[in-house]
């Protein structure tokens, strides 16, 4: 089933209803779990069945002349590491070369592969870490090669203008899939009948997924290990990485004033602190009057640093929260309501509907270790 869904913890009090965007919910009193600290956003994904390991772990990432290096090793230091808790690498990474002799990555470097294109043949995953160019053409033996792995059920990854490859060998044709936020419109230009999503950071289409650029890449790898080993397996990577553990995919490329120039404007601490207060009501000028702004000051200063308003981004975080008790607890679902701020579990349901199109209780039979209820 497909849905919109758009990269800890135990917590009590009187939790209140989402109101309009314009109001923000706050003040969390706790009572022993762990609070959430990472802000996340709504993703463009599946929804998949209870994760299980792939039966093919073998994963090739393409190597190619003039190769972008922070992409490409992007997959490496996600996908290939050892596991200390299965005591082994998730997966058995190779490196695969496009083009014949000496490769060279931008900064000069040199590049050592496991072998060439046949390295494909038996990959149950294949990822595209961009392209040396977007108005670059793609070797015909490449878009064989990864036609013939689609055929057969490989999963194919791209990271930020690898998309183009995917699209060139006809492989996103009726799809939706991203890019770089820079390269959209070239990318649904040159291949109309893709469904381009300009703004998100991944999207996951079941066998094909594609990730916008450079860091959007890492959120894509960790949500690949989510759905083929579970949570656990992707809070290590993330903490290994020292990245927030699940940013969904539609979230914002990009927000236009990520850092506020000016220090005393900064509303970090207010953020930190409504990351840890998702329960008692507070209303847009408080919130306003404590950062030393108007009110209209105030919501543009949030949409530049959170790139959408303060209703939003909090019932994210409550979602959020939500999955992740889901996922990682057996507590019934009035207490995780209440522990994400929704205050009923009817609340919780109706927002599940709306934003991921599914409701808690198949949510947690998909991805949770706990029993349904």
């Amino acid at each position: 089933m497909k849905a919109l869904v758009a990269t800890k913890h135990r917590l009590s009090g009187l939790a209140c209803m989402q109101s309009s965007s314009d109001k923000v919910l706050e003040c969390l009193c706790e009572d022993g779990l762990r609070r959430w600290k990472s802000a996340s956003m709504p993703c463009i994904v599946k929804m998949m069945p209870k994760c299980t390991p792939p039966a093919n772990r073998s994963l090739a990432v393409l190597a190619y002349d003039g190769l972008c290096m922070f992409e490409f090793s992007t997959a490496l230091e996600a996908f290939g590491p050892w596991d200390p808790d299965i005591d082994e690498p998730l997966y058995d990474l190779v490196v695969a070369a496009v083009d014949e002799g000496p490769l060279r990555a931008y900064g000069g470097m040199r590049i050592t592969v496991d072998g060439g294109l046949e390295c494909l043949d038996e990959a149950g995953t294949i990822v595209i870490p961009g392209w040396r160019d977007i108005a670059a053409a793609v070797p015909t033996s490449l878009i064989d090669a990864l036609r013939r792995a689609s055929a057969r059920g490989c999963r194919l990854v791209s990271i930020c203008t690898g998309s183009f490859v995917l699209a060139a060998a006809g492989l996103l044709s009726g799809r939706q899939a991203t890019t770089h936020w820079r390269h959209t419109e070239s990318l649904s230009a040159a291949f109309p009948d893709i469904r381009v999503a300009p703004g998100v950071l991944y999207v996951d289409e079941g066998h094909i997924l594609t990730s916008a650029g450079s860091a959007a890449g890492l959120d894509l790898c960790l949500h690949l290990i989510r759905r083929d080993y579970g949570p656990d397996a992707a809070n290590r990577a993330a903490r290994r990485l020292v990245i927030p553990p699940h940013r969904q995919g539609d979230q914002a490329q990009f927000v236009r004033q990520p850092i506020p120039v000016r220090e005393k404007a900064t509303l970090s601490p207010l953020l930190d602190r409504l990351r840890g207060q998702l329960q008692c009501d507070i209303n847009i000028d408080k919130l306003a009057k404590e950062a030393h702004m108007s009110r209209r000051t105030f919501l543009r200063r949030f949409r530049d640093a959170t790139g959408t308003t303060p209703g939003e981004w909090l019932l994210n975080l409550r979602l959020e929260r939500a999955r992740s008790l889901l996922e990682t607890t057996e507590l019934p679902m009035d207490a995780i309501a209440q522990s994400s701020g929704f205050g009923s579990a009817e609340t919780m349901r109706h927002h599940f509907r709306k934003r991921l199109a599914t409701n808690p209780t198949t949510y947690r039979s998909q991805f949770g270790r706990g029993p349904a209820e």
